[in-house]
């Protein structure tokens, strides 16, 4: 069904959002602040969180219960679901796959090229099934490694093989956490250093607040409060945008229709110069009058500043 962009219902959107950094950084702290969250927790870390941080979890073993777990039923208490960390996520996914089709392995008990692709596409399945069907908003951990490439010093996310492109595919938003002496931040943009992703205005570094006894492990509530202002924002903007595109389009058209010949067609001149245009109003008003000047056999004489008969100028000269 095709349907109006103004129709798009902007505010209450769940985000995906990865969480990358040094491990023992106060990553999964950090995605325990996203609201109302339940604990994915594959790689069994709950226990290094404090207790004041702690929410409700299970402890899969397998990439069975983890499907077994997450219904519609089991999750329907929770807004936000949290995988600490991806990388253990996946690779529990890559047993997963080895037993469903022995193609996926090898000898040596490692992933095939094959089995890399089913645990890339079930990646991406699993996080489309928690957002779209569970309606949940979705935040993953992984763990930083360092990369050297000549003297440079880079930061990647720690996950097996070419899964690593598959990880970004349905993210909203990917932070690098850092710590720079007592500050931590959180960095969506790109950068020589890391591969972030950032929209709907959430980009740069981002300071996280320290956490203490008196104030509430809620920073990612407020950042997905904050995309969700700016997006409804954005489609607001982008509706006013499109009614004074719509506006200048129709008062084009009115005037359009008086040009029949060169006496109309000056006169018109300084009408369609004070449409005030949007978007791409201005272009595609231009590009009809032009062929319409074509259609109308009619050229722009630059001595005359005016529109004349083609075959007037080709007698003047």
């Amino acid at each position: 069904m095709i349907r109006n962009p103004n129709e798009i219902s902007e505010g209450k959107k769940k985000i995906r959002i990865l969480i990358a950094g040094y491990p023992g950084i106060g990553k999964s702290t950090l995605a325990l602040s996203a609201p109302n969250p339940l604990h994915i927790d594959v790689d069994f870390g709950i226990d290094r969180i404090e207790p004041r941080y702690r929410k409700p979890y299970i402890q899969p073993q397998t990439y069975d219960e983890i499907l077994e777990d997450l219904t519609p039923e089991n999750t329907k208490d929770f807004d936000s679901l949290v995988f600490d960390t991806g990388g253990k996520l996946i690779s529990l996914m890559g047993l997963w796959a080895m037993k469903k089709d022995i193609k996926n392995g090898k000898r040596d008990g490692s992933l095939s090229l094959q089995g890399y692709g089913a645990v890339g596409r079930e990646f991406v399945r699993l996080m489309d099934y928690c957002f779209y069907e569970l309606k949940k908003h979705i935040i993953v951990i992984f763990h930083a490694i360092e990369e050297k490439d000549g003297d440079n010093t880079r930061l990647r996310i720690k996950v097996e093989g070419q899964t690593k492109n598959n990880v970004w595919e349905p993210m909203d938003l990917g932070g690098f956490v850092e710590i720079f002496g007592n500050e931590r931040t959180i960095g969506f943009s790109n950068c020589e250093k890391y591969f972030a992703k950032g929209t709907r205005g959430i980009k740069g570094v981002i300071k996280v607040p320290e956490l203490t006894p008196t104030n509430a492990n809620d920073f990612l509530t407020k950042l997905f409060k904050q995309y969700n202002t700016l997006a409804a924002k954005e489609v607001e903007d982008g509706a006013q945008e499109l009614a004074a595109y719509d506006a200048a389009m129709a008062e084009y058209a009115a005037i359009s229709e008086t040009v029949i010949d060169a006496k109309t067609a000056n006169a018109a001149m300084p009408k369609i110069k004070a449409i005030k245009h949007a978007l791409t109003s201005e272009k595609e008003i231009g590009a009809d009058f032009k062929a319409k000047m074509a259609e109308l056999k009619l050229i722009f004489d630059q001595a005359k500043k005016k529109y004349v008969p083609a075959l007037e100028d080709k007698e003047a000269r």
